[in-house]
């Protein structure tokens, strides 16, 4: 079966690329290449054995997502990352998150919608529940008003997805993930952030290695146990292989919905600073850091209630933090060698 992973390049899309692959799924990937390199196909074909198809596409190009739709008639399923992905980003240039979260989804459903049957796994965020009311959050959760342009770009996104499914023959499973971290375990791909990282762990393993001078911990005043912000943690093949599993239930009409929704987490919340132990445990490294005010757009906590994924969709994250954190060290090694 034929699969198209829009930016499929990126961070989580080639993880989930080698997975797919692994498990005899055609891969297409679609990637503009704007937060990711084309040596990424190299990891992927070192792990896997095989190379994926790749088109160089930018999905707000209308007339290019619906050439490409002509030519792959027999595409079976669309996992969707393709999407800007920073929230101080997104607070900083909203319109640019809009037109390329936005316009792209749609652009590709409007092509799906023309199938007598189309799958489509959407790549959304544990973001959409904003400050939740109760840890650790369920899919029930009330969704509150987005913090960030970007959490409100995936926000929309599930609605819009949901509206299209109603009157179309689109079946959906939205993941909302919740703080994807870690490598592949050959360290053949990973996290691999254009300029300066906007998440915490590549800035992490950047300034252990020397990159960067110190590590900004914005805000020691938040009501948790150390006063840093917490979060789901989960390692990025795990959250892969969740994908795959999430594919094989629309394709075996195993859904019981048109939209279903999941939250890919751990289940447990780690704080700022305990993700700075577990790294400096993993890596025997004294991590330079200081405190520095909150950043806008940040909350105080947020971590899953795994529940559903693990009942419903038959699968569990398994690495530890510690796992995770030693993954994107020994990636992070690698690169710069």
């Amino acid at each position: 079966m034929k699969v198209l992973v829009t930016g499929g390049l990126g961070f989580i899309g080639s993880h989930t690329v080698v997975e797919l692959q692994n498990e005899g799924f055609e891969v297409i990937i679609v990637d503009n290449l704007s937060n990711t390199s084309l040596s990424v196909l190299d990891g992927i074909k070192k792990i896997t054995g095989k190379t994926p198809a790749y088109e160089n596409i930018d999905l707000r190009e209308k007339e290019k997502v619906q050439d490409f739709f002509k030519r792959h008639t027999d595409i079976s399923g669309v996992i969707h990352f393709a999407a800007s992905k920073a929230v101080g980003e997104s607070v900083e240039d909203p319109l640019l998150y809009y037109e390329n979260n936005i316009s792209a989804l749609i652009y590709v459903l409007q092509q799906l919608q023309q199938k007598p049957d189309a799958n489509f796994i959407f790549s959304s965020s544990c973001t959409v529940y904003g400050q939740a009311e109760k840890m650790p959050i369920t899919e029930d959760a009330e969704l509150q008003q987005a913090i960030s342009p970007y959490g409100n770009t995936k926000a929309v996104g599930e609605e819009i997805i949901a509206d299209t499914a109603k009157v179309t023959n689109i079946n959906a499973i939205l993941l909302r993930y919740f703080n994807p971290i870690g490598s592949h375990p050959s360290a053949e791909i990973g996290e691999l952030p254009i300029g300066v990282p906007q998440n915490l762990v590549p800035f992490i393993t950047q300034t252990g290695f020397g990159l960067r001078k110190e590590l900004a911990v914005y805000g020691d005043d938040y009501p948790t146990p150390d006063g840093t912000a917490v979060r789901d943690y989960i390692h990025v093949v795990d959250l892969a292989k969740a994908h795959v599993i999430a594919l094989q239930r629309l394709l075996n009409k195993k859904n019981i919905a048109k939209v279903e929704t999941f939250n890919l987490g751990t289940g447990t919340g780690s704080s700022v600073l305990e993700v700075i132990n577990s790294f400096e445990k993993v890596s025997g490294k004294k991590l330079p850091y200081k405190i520095v005010g909150r950043r806008e757009g940040d909350i105080t906590s947020a971590y899953a209630n795994t529940d559903k994924a693990n009942n419903v969709l038959g699968w569990k994250a398994q690495s530890t933090l510690e796992e995770a954190m030693a993954s994107a060290w020994k990636w992070e090694q690698k690169i710069r060698s």
